[in-house]
């Protein structure tokens, strides 16, 4: 036992460390990201912020872009494995709904043990703003969405290259959530529970607001 302690005790600090140092990196270059803009920001500013070397850096990051997607990264790759752990019995959009709800109700801790949510929300809004990395996300939400359509396909017995329901069901639910998050990320409220909460009445639109007859006069739940 004291053998095994030795052995793996000081694999657990080193990687402990590296997290930190990780951490500290992308918190540094995302406040820089944000006060000073993406463009104007140089690696070497966030290396001398954290003060380590460029090639700690690249060794956690490709580069300022994927250090400006990090967190985002993280929540996709959460939604992503909460939907593979959906029940095979559920329907499509709501085993997307139910998956993307439950990420909500977990990845907060996750982001905050990195950074404020304060910081993710203004770093999406800096994103938003910044042609280039909007250019970017826009492309990697094209990149999600085929991955979820190919999920989903596999999860129901389809073949997307013939079957066409899977990337309409899974366009339809990103573009919601494409307008929930650009709402939310305009708001006042910044929490994870408003994100949450916001992201829910929306996708139960997307029925109504497909099917529906918007003259009838019925509410929408949105008021």
């Amino acid at each position: 036992m004291i053998d095994g302690q030795q052995t793996t005790h000081p694999t657990g600090l080193r990687e402990r460390k590296k997290r930190r140092t990780r951490d500290a990196l992308l918190h540094a270059a995302l406040d820089l990201f944000i006060n000073q803009g993406y463009e104007e920001t140089t690696v070497d500013e966030i290396v001398d912020t954290v003060e380590v070397s460029q090639r700690t850096f690249f060794r956690y990051f490709a580069g300022k872009e994927e250090a400006a997607f990090a967190i985002q990264e993280m929540v996709e790759s959460h939604f992503l494995s909460e939907l593979r752990r959906r029940p095979a019995a559920e329907a499509p959009f709501e085993a997307m709904r139910s998956a993307v709800l439950c990420a909500w109700n977990s990845i907060g801790e996750a982001i905050e043990a990195i950074v404020t949510v304060e910081l993710h929300m203004r770093t999406y809004r800096m994103i938003e703003s910044t042609p280039s990395l909007l250019a970017a996300h826009l492309r990697r939400s094209m990149d999600l969405e085929n991955q979820v359509a190919l999920l989903i396909a596999e999860r129901e017995g389809l073949d997307v290259a013939t079957d066409p329901r899977p990337r309409v069901a899974v366009a339809a639910f990103g573009g919601v959530m494409r307008a929930a998050g650009q709402l939310w990320g305009q708001g006042q409220d910044i929490s994870v529970d408003s994100l949450r909460a916001l992201t829910e009445v929306y996708l139960d639109q997307l029925g109504p607001a497909l099917a529906g007859n918007w003259r009838a006069g019925a509410g929408t739940g949105l008021g």
